[in-house]
């Protein structure tokens, strides 16, 4: 298995359209990223605190600050990178094996997640020694 580093996601420029009447934006999976959508979800009215703080074995995730902004820290093992999700054309793509923390939400932000995958349990690992553990692999 190749191990992922934080150097393996990047922010992709959505797709958006204008006119006078405002702009519209576009995904589509297997087109925008690369994976088919199986399951959405969104992070909304976050108090001062941070979202995440896990990782996934097999999940791909494209995150996208719809209104706001969020910081999204991946972790390797090795090495950290933080992004800033401020505009609703960007996103972020996520691969698997990163331990990710989603914070300084402003306020009003709503950060959407498109997965490549539906809700599986095991496939988290939710424990940061456990993450590292697997890193070695």
């Amino acid at each position: 298995m190749k191990q992922t580093t934080v150097h393996d996601c990047k922010i992709v420029d959505i797709r958006k359209y204008t006119d006078n009447r405002g702009y519209l934006s576009v995904i589509e999976g297997c087109i925008d990223i690369p994976f088919e959508i199986k399951r959405i979800y969104y992070l909304y009215m976050v108090p001062e605190a941070a979202r995440g703080a896990h990782a996934h074995k097999a999940l791909q995730q494209f995150m996208i600050a719809t209104s706001g902004s969020v910081h999204i820290t991946l972790d390797d093992g090795t090495e950290k990178k933080t992004f800033v999700l401020d505009k609703p054309w960007k996103g972020l793509l996520v691969v698997p094996g990163l331990w990710r923390t989603l914070d300084n939400f402003s306020g009003g932000a709503v950060c959407m997640v498109l997965a490549s995958e539906k809700y599986e349990a095991e496939d988290y690992i939710r424990d940061y020694g456990e993450f590292l553990k697997y890193k070695e692999l």
